[in-house]
């Protein structure tokens, strides 16, 4: 019987791999697991779990109903999944070796014109702008937990062992709200001022075609035209139906006529889940391709922290075999000496560009922003 279950469990991992459901397969190994011991006359008060009904050898439609029922009681379903924020294919990522200041210069524009030399004349000298002194550094993002080393020993379900996933979620949600910060607070917004940079138009087909033709008139600071196209679209999570519509419509869905929708295609959507907002309000904002034109945001990572990094701290205790001999460390899961708490910390490193006047657009000739307010 314990071979035949062996094999069931073997069955269902399979399956569950098969339809992608391999965070079930800990699960259902549980369940399995729950039967052989009572095949195996390991009862469940042995393992301090306060049941003491084992089951037979000749297990019957009623074991396998108590079986069941045990351990579904006791299994733990999570209560939601949490949205992304999808952020790298608009921000550019570069990474720095320390907690220093790193300099970086950005050439702004080119050369002046050539000029008509008459016969015998002499050409006018010209001049080089000097290039733009942009500084950031990376800072440290940490927070800790402690749990008490009963809970981890007690802890039958798993739901301490998924801490680190929850701690890993809690630093990338930390990093994607810092984005959003980067061009929704208010300098950034600021900067923006002006006919080619924003409006205050909700998000239409007429309004990225505008933000469209805006990018194409972009110059640098000598007012020569520069390559910048619109090629990502941020907005408010209650603009996804919005977006869909322009992204998928042949016509212009906003008008009762036969106007081709000429901007269908030619951006990628990108929903910000931390944008504010009340309906019919909704902000949006545009922004180049930062691998081919204008880099308007940037990320800094410091070199060897490519994602966080989650810490577990060392037990301060030790066992002694006699009052004579020497001790032994202790695994960090029995804690401190003092409670017995266990310790974990989860830390990353990241920066960005500051700059009182700039916000934190690195070049704002690569943004658009619309705060939605208008029809």
């Amino acid at each position: 019987m314990r071979r035949i279950l062996s094999m069931l469990s073997d069955i269902r991992a399979e399956q569950l791999k098969l339809y992608g459901q391999q965070s079930r397969i800990s699960e259902a190994q549980d369940m399995f697991a729950f039967l052989d011991r009572g095949l195996n006359g390991i009862r469940d008060q042995d393992l301090e779990w306060g049941m003491t009904t084992r089951l037979s050898e000749v297990m019957t439609s009623g074991d396998f109903a108590y079986a069941i029922q045990e351990f579904v009681a006791r299994s733990m379903r999570p209560a939601y999944q949490r949205k992304r924020f999808n952020f790298e294919p608009f921000v550019s990522i570069e990474t720095v070796p320390n907690f220093m200041t790193v300099t970086r210069y950005q050439k702004q524009q080119g050369l002046q014109d050539l000029e008509l030399v008459g016969a015998k004349g002499e050409a006018r000298a010209g001049y080089v702008a000097d290039a733009v002194k942009r500084e950031y550094r990376v800072y440290r993002w940490a927070k800790q937990w402690d749990f008490s080393m009963e809970c981890l020993i007690n802890d039958d379900l798993g739901y301490f062992n998924d801490q680190s996933r929850l701690m890993g979620e809690a630093a990338r949600r930390s990093l994607e709200k810092f984005i959003s910060r980067m061009y929704t607070n208010a300098i950034s917004i600021a900067r923006l001022a002006g006919a080619l940079y924003s409006t205050t138009g909700r998000l239409t087909t007429a309004r990225i075609s505008a933000a469209r033709m805006a990018f194409n008139q972009r110059t640098d600071a000598a007012g020569e035209p520069i390559n910048a196209a619109l090629k990502y679209i941020v907005h408010h999570s209650g603009l996804v139906d919005t977006v869909a519509t322009i992204q998928r419509s042949t016509l212009v869905p906003e008008l009762a006529t036969n106007a081709t929708n000429v901007v269908a295609g030619t951006f990628t959507a990108i929903e910000d889940p931390y944008i504010t907002g009340a309906a019919p309000n909704l902000p949006w904002w545009a922004f180049t391709d930062y691998r081919t034109d204008i880099v308007p945001l940037i990320l800094a990572r410091r070199a060897g922290m490519p994602g966080p990094m989650l810490i577990r701290k060392k037990s301060d205790q030790e066992t002694f075999a006699t009052f004579v001999g020497g001790g032994a460390p202790l695994s960090p899961q029995m804690g401190d000496f003092a409670t017995g708490n266990v310790v974990v910390k989860v830390e990353d490193h990241w920066g960005t560009y500051t700059d009182a006047n700039e916000g934190n657009l690195y070049d704002f000739r690569g943004a658009y922003y619309s705060s939605g307010t208008a029809p």
